[in-house]
């Protein structure tokens, strides 16, 4: 039939993220809580028997995509476009030392999907790239005789912004859905030509 569900992944702790400080565009790998909790989560995430596994480039994601490809049996395929929001100016800094600088800064980036940090992106320009994945996806499984699963491992704004635009919510609604922790992922299912979301901040433990 065609592609029925996506399970969206978040990538494993790293260093920064226990620190609090901005990854965005770059590149920290996963510490060691961060590869157990992809190696926890892989098991799990492969009883969803996915056909497909697609992540984005950034080296989080990479590893934690290929504890599950090991788990599925399958080859993961990089995608650039599932990168992490970029954000300008505030990469490598903590919340703190963006709020000193940017006084405000933060409140109005978690509260408006348009709004951008210096010199970085808005969720809805992530969105603009990331959906195209998604779309390409359903493409390719287009012609398939069962109901089959893709799995996408991106970052916690990919996901966001990538979960509502699918689902159709309007902008302002957005950022009513919570972060996902690390190595939590959401279930989106499509039913009658609609996607729905069917579980949101799924873990291992």
């Amino acid at each position: 039939m065609s592609l029925h569900r996506l399970v969206l992944v978040r990538h494993g702790r790293t260093t920064w993220n226990a620190e609090s400080r901005m990854q965005g565009r770059l590149d920290p790998d996963l510490d060691d809580t961060g590869r157990a909790q992809a190696l926890a989560a892989a098991p799990v995430l492969a009883t969803y028997e996915p056909v497909l596994l697609v992540a984005s480039d950034q080296v989080r994601a990479w590893r934690t995509a290929d504890a599950i490809a090991k788990e599925a049996g399958l080859v993961p395929r990089p995608d650039g476009r599932l990168r992490e929001t970029a954000l300008g100016d505030w990469e490598g800094l903590t919340g703190g030392e963006v709020e000193a600088g940017w006084p405000g800064g933060l409140a109005s980036w978690g509260s408006d999907p348009e709004w951008a940090p210096p010199g970085g992106e808005s969720r809805v320009e992530v969105a603009e790239r990331a959906l195209p994945v998604l779309a390409e996806l359903v493409d390719e499984l287009a012609d398939t005789d069962e109901r089959q699963t893709a799995m996408v491992v991106a970052h916690g704004g990919t996901i966001s912004a990538l979960t509502a635009s699918t689902l159709g919510w309007p902008v302002s609604a957005w950022h009513s859905l919570q972060p996902l922790h690390n190595c939590a992922w959401a279930v989106l299912e499509q039913r009658f030509d609609r996607w729905r979301l069917r579980a949101w901040g799924l873990a291992a433990t």
